[in-house]
């Protein structure tokens, strides 16, 4: 039987999620911003917790681990580089590591410096949280935009058939800025008349695929020329593209 995901909208515009194995009747829980709505989720589903893996030490990510865990003793998971401010771990990894359920941690700074990925081969999935977010990438509050660049580089060498599940509903707001940057017209046409409709029926919005991300998300178009010429660089390299980009979103 295939891995099953849950995608749980937590806070305002949060996501969590639930990743199960059929097989080995184990959840992975992947960030945990309220503790509620994802035991919640876990009731209707009649899952056991067994791990919670954690991206990065930003509160609206973390503040749900007490409350889960007492009513689920699972194992918490964090970056070693990360500890000293994440929730007490039962176990930490670092990038390249394989964790049990088959997770491989990517490193993923930009947003933070400690900030980590999870791609799950098994599933075609790849747990972004705040670096590659859908339609566009997190903040650079703490890392630069050489470490984004080196994130959003590292992903898109993934298969193209990967899922991306980011760690915010911000894509309506980020597909509206990312069409300033020659996005593919026809996958933004497409776009734009399906994210009314998930609204409507409060669907998720992310786990789009890394193929459509690559039409449409510009932070992974920025070697292109009509990407760069969009964003006022007509003859600047990548890394500029997407410095320049990051600054305009962050003046939008």
């Amino acid at each position: 039987m295939a891995i099953q995901i849950e995608t749980i909208r937590c806070l305002q515009d949060n996501y969590a999620f639930l990743v199960h194995d059929p097989a080995t009747q184990e959840t992975t829980l992947i960030d945990a911003p309220e503790a509620p709505s994802i035991l919640d989720a876990l009731a209707r589903l009649g899952w056991r917790l067994d791990r919670i893996l954690i991206t990065h030490h930003h509160p609206d990510h973390i503040d749900g681990i007490p409350g889960i865990l007492a009513a689920h003793p699972a194992r918490v998971l964090g970056a070693a580089a990360d500890a000293h401010r994440l929730p007490p771990l039962d176990q930490t990894f670092g990038p390249g590591d394989t964790l049990p359920g088959g997770f491989v941690v990517m490193d993923a700074p930009g947003h933070t410096l400690g900030h980590v990925a999870f791609h799950l081969p098994a599933a075609q999935a790849l747990f972004s949280a705040d670096s590659l977010m859908t339609h566009g990438c997190g903040r650079l509050f703490e890392g630069t935009a050489e470490d984004m660049f080196a994130t959003v580089t590292r992903f898109a060498a993934l298969p193209d058939e990967t899922r991306v599940y980011a760690g915010h509903d911000y894509a309506a707001a980020n597909l509206s800025f990312a069409a300033r940057f020659a996005p593919d017209a026809e996958a933004l046409t497409a776009r734009q008349a399906e994210l009314p409709r998930l609204a409507e029926t409060g669907a998720s919005t992310t786990g789009t695929t890394l193929a459509s991300e690559k039409q449409l998300n510009p932070y992974l178009r920025c070697h292109l020329p009509e990407v760069a010429t969009a964003a006022g660089l007509p003859d600047g390299d990548p890394l500029a593209v997407l410095t320049e980009i990051r600054r305009q979103k962050d003046n939008a």
